[in-house]
């Protein structure tokens, strides 16, 4: 019996050798809980601003640390080069056109906090999937995916309907028309048209009404009298909505209460920093989720006085490096939490910067590096190739550098895993699941093909041929630069997706980006000998991608993005809308 007894200790002992031998190693086990996760996004930030994608002069330390202790994706890329798309692609993991969030006319983002148009209630964000899976969700900053759809306080693209617990922040995007000293920037070319109308109108108007007093003219007074009518008319018509932008589209909002209209912009950035290590700090006993969503580094480039004249660049420079402080008190307050080990971390822009973006000699525009092209350009490299950066140490490799295709779209699947959710089978999900990329367990990204859009117009499409290691890339349309060979379209500001203002290429414009990443050498069937059988794949696997698209929706069309008095948030009674909630408090 005692030998019986002997030989069962030794096999119990034995088990449990055997079984803490085989038990997977703690990065293993770290994958099984839900970590924390922060996602940092930049607003216009170029590839070429940040120290480690190349930039020598504009610093950037925190966001270079993270590179460092992580993972950095050297061909990482937006779904669509401008924020209301890019954005909706980044939520939904899917690209925007399939949920009606690219534009089919040249008004490409959401124009209207009063606008009917935005990110559908029927689309499932990520945030909504980490909400359902026990996640705090938080989203401090820009949303830009629209607010209501047929009254005031519906709220139905509002981000507490799409997944977020708290919101702070912007429900617009920061334009330079939220301070009153710079020059306006929203609708510019179409208000001149409109005072030049106006102008004109009344000076109809003013003719027939002194050729009636002076006999000149036979007209009658109620003609003179429909006139004034309406010239006022047209006058108010207008200027309801563009005499007021800042009323209007400036506004700060905690969840479905406006608390700035118009925001005070001297204490924007403290209070979403604020907010941000607030919401860390309420909810570091459970998982969470938060979305720190920069107003960083879009014009008018609200900086702090202790940042400025800071860079050798000028207000753009000393902007970029606030936002990267920023960072860095974000990255302090995940540390003071001990939540650094238990915390993914990623940093990205939502496209490229803004080449055209000046004020006389002053550049207010990012820098994309050797990448042609820049933002609202949907098919060169400059408008679409971000910063991609992930950070959690213990389980990501620090210091790897990936130069695989990867997009911004895969931050979706790759979340929802963590989190322990399940993706949505009712439609196509366009992004892939990055941890075992990023883990290093296998070599090559998912993607094969990656669709680059400008509008609804396919632009070009991007073929990951992984035996040969060859990144083919077809431009089928290419906007036209003004002045010729400039690099962008400095003559309108931003390029166009369609119209004169591009060029069709039949057969296309092909590049190896493995070997030409700038895009300057376009290969031809003379130089190139894979040249027809590329352009043949390509084309194949179009047929394939459009047949996976069905009609939606259109929420960029003109009556969606129109502004609609009765859809305006406002924290007073329509139209006396003004409030300083933060500065009451």
């Amino acid at each position: 019996a005692s030998f019986l007894l002997l030989c069962f200790r030794t096999s119990l002992v034995a088990s449990l050798i055997l079984g803490l031998l085989l038990q997977p190693p703690l990065t293993q086990l770290s994958i099984v809980t839900q970590p924390n996760i922060v996602l940092l996004m930049a607003d216009d930030l170029g590839i070429g601003d940040v120290g480690c994608y190349g930039n020598d002069s504009i610093r950037t330390p925190n966001i270079d640390g993270l590179a460092k202790e992580g993972v950095k994706l050297t061909q990482h890329i937006a779904a669509a080069p401008l924020c209301t798309p890019s954005r909706a692609a980044f939520l939904t993991g899917r690209y925007p056109l399939r949920s009606g969030m690219d534009a089919i006319n040249n008004y490409r983002v959401i124009f209207w906090n009063g606008g009917s148009g935005g990110l559908p209630p029927n689309e499932t964000t990520f945030a909504k999937i980490l909400q359902q899976q026990g996640y705090s969700t938080g989203l401090i900053g820009k949303w830009h995916q629209g607010v209501n759809c047929e009254s005031r306080n519906d709220h139905c693209h509002h981000p507490l309907n799409h997944g977020f617990d708290y919101f702070y922040g912007m429900p617009f995007t920061l334009i330079s028309d939220c301070l009153p000293t710079e020059t306006p920037e929203m609708d510019r070319a179409f208000r001149r048209k409109l005072w030049l109308s106006t102008q004109m109108i009344g000076l109809v108007t003013l003719t027939a009404a002194l050729g009636r007093l002076t006999g000149l003219i036979l007209v009658r007074w109620k003609m003179v009298t429909c006139l004034v009518g309406l010239s006022l008319l047209f006058f108010i018509s207008w200027f309801s909505s563009y005499g007021f932008v800042r009323y209007w589209n400036c506004i700060m909002m905690r969840n479905h209460e406006v608390t700035e209209q118009p925001m005070v912009t001297d204490r924007t950035t403290s209070l979403i920093l604020r907010e941000s290590i607030s919401f860390i700090e309420r909810n570091k006993h459970k998982p969470f989720l938060l979305f720190v969503s920069f107003l960083h580094s879009h014009t008018p480039l609200l900086t702090t006085e202790k940042f400025l004249g800071r860079s050798s660049h000028g207000l753009y420079g000393d902007n970029v490096e606030e936002m990267d402080w920023m960072v860095g008190q974000v990255l302090d307050a995940i540390d003071k939490e001990g939540l650094k080990n238990t915390t993914l971390v990623y940093f990205a822009s939502d496209h490229g910067g803004w080449l055209e973006r000046q004020e006389g000699r002053r550049q207010l525009g990012g820098w994309n590096g050797k990448y042609r092209g820049g933002k609202a350009m949907g098919g060169w490299e400059g408008g679409i190739r971000v910063p991609g950066i992930f950070r959690w140490p213990g389980v990501l490799p620090a210091g790897t550098v990936i130069d695989e295709p990867t997009s911004l779209m895969d931050i979706y699947p790759t979340v929802v895993h963590l989190a322990g959710g399940v993706l949505p089978q009712d439609r196509v999900i366009d992004g892939r699941d990055l941890m075992p990329l990023l883990r290093g367990t296998v070599e090559h990204s998912e993607h094969e093909f990656l669709f680059h859009y400008c509008g609804i117009h396919l632009h070009a499409v991007r073929w990951h041929q992984k035996d040969s290691g060859a990144i083919w890339k077809a431009h089928y349309v290419t906007p036209v630069f003004h002045p010729l060979g400039a690099g962008a379209c400095y003559d309108t500001g931003v390029c166009p997706c369609f119209g004169e203002g591009v060029t069709h290429h039949d057969p296309p414009l092909l590049f190896d980006l493995s070997r030409d990443p700038s895009e300057a050498k376009p290969l031809s069937a003379d130089t190139e000998p894979h040249f027809d059988p590329v352009i043949r794949k390509i084309g194949r696997a179009i047929e394939e991608h459009r047949r996976t698209l069905t009609p939606v929706p259109e929420q960029l069309s003109l009556y969606n993005i129109v502004w609609k008095p009765w859809l305006q948030p406002c924290c007073g009674t329509f139209p006396f809308c003004w409030c300083d909630r933060e500065g009451d408090n």
